[in-house]
């Protein structure tokens, strides 16, 4: 896993879900704002202990990957009617594949 490359994506995932999470609560989206919610937070304390090289990184960047892929999942249902959701899906699986490196 290339370090600067997994902070960029995590930083770039939390950005997409913060915006996700505006437009669901307009529109109700109950299950995707608590995805992105986690999604959100776990990925703000990857790229914390990634930039900082904790011992614990690797095994946290694996759940980061799995929430990624959950919450990737659920935007895509609404990505189509929302474009939050889309780019928050798009934002989501690539860091998805950047932190299962």
């Amino acid at each position: 896993m290339k370090k600067n490359e997994c902070i960029a994506a995590c930083f770039a995932c939390v950005v997409s879900c913060e915006a996700c999470i505006n437009d669901c609560i307009k529109n109700g989206n109950q299950e995707c704002i608590l995805l992105c919610r986690d999604c959100a937070d776990i990925c703000a304390l990857c790229a914390r202990l990634c930039a900082r090289d904790s011992k614990f990184s690797d095994e946290l960047c694996a759940l980061c990957a799995k929430v990624c892929k959950a919450c990737s999942e659920e935007c895509s249902k609404h990505a189509s009617h929302h474009d939050s959701c889309k780019a928050c899906a798009e934002a989501c699986e690539k860091c998805a594949e950047v932190c299962a490196q």
